[in-house]
């Protein structure tokens, strides 16, 4: 699979840069697939590109917070400056249409782009974060010691077992992969941009590229930051992420 990335920090750009192969019936058995052809053979054959885009960073009580799905908190003024930044950026870019999870710092973030354009988001309840059971409301540092393991290590966790009175693999990849091939679908030959969260973010490119979810944790995935991904179904590998956690000056 060959994938070209820009890293915002570094300003690298990956050209050729191979994958290890990965068993597809794993991720099929992981991730709730029955349909072992996954993802890829379900794409329409048409060429489009999708803008990833994480909510700006929260209020400050809820930094290094497990909030997921149960607890809907709202923007810091820096992450209401990053909704903004992001319009901005995105200003001279043909945006389609506008789809978003229903939580109010993904609202408050996609709000600029959304007057900028005279778009309406269609909100998608299947783009909510992942539910972190029993994390919810504790602090990254404080998972260790009430719970066992390391906070670090959330997404191999939750692809093996998951949390405690959390959201399962299978919930999690089966409604997101839904909501992404209806956005796909909806859109041939056209651009959209999808508003959402870092866990759903690493999600939507573990289902598109065919890897394991835990593999998404050498990604990072900022607060604010914008990712495309180009789908190319005349290519062999149909996929290829064009940027990669990039954030825009504010």
């Amino acid at each position: 699979m060959f994938i070209r990335v820009f890293i915002q920090r570094s300003f690298l750009i990956w050209k050729n840069s191979v994958l290890p192969p990965f068993p597809f019936s794993h991720l099929a058995a992981t991730c709730g697939m029955h349909d072992r052809r996954g993802v890829k053979s379900h794409l329409p054959n048409h060429p489009m590109q999708i803008y990833l885009i994480r909510h700006g960073e929260v209020e400050e009580k809820y930094h290094k917070v497990f909030g997921g799905s149960r607890i809907d908190m709202g923007l810091s003024p820096l992450g209401l400056q990053q909704g903004t930044a992001v319009a901005a950026w995105l200003k001279d870019t043909k945006i389609d249409a506008l789809y978003a999870s229903p939580m109010l710092r993904v609202q408050q973030t996609l709000s600029p782009l959304a007057r900028q354009r005279g778009l309406q988001a269609e909100l998608l309840p299947g783009l909510r974060e992942i539910d972190f059971g029993d994390w919810t409301g504790h602090r990254w540092d404080e998972v260790q010691e009430n719970f066992g393991v390391s906070a670090f290590d959330w997404l191999e966790i939750i692809e093996h077992g998951g949390i405690m009175n959390g959201e399962t693999i299978d919930s999690l990849m089966t409604r997101v992969r839904e909501c992404l091939l209806q956005i796909i679908h909806a859109h041939p030959h056209q651009q959209v941009a999808i508003f959402c969260h870092g866990g759903i973010i690493r999600a939507i490119i573990a289902l598109l590229l065919e890897m394991p979810l835990k593999h998404m944790a050498y990604f990072n995935i900022e607060y604010g930051s914008i990712s495309m991904v180009e789908l190319l179904p005349e290519r062999k590998h149909a996929v290829e992420i064009e940027l990669l956690n990039f954030q825009p000056p504010v």
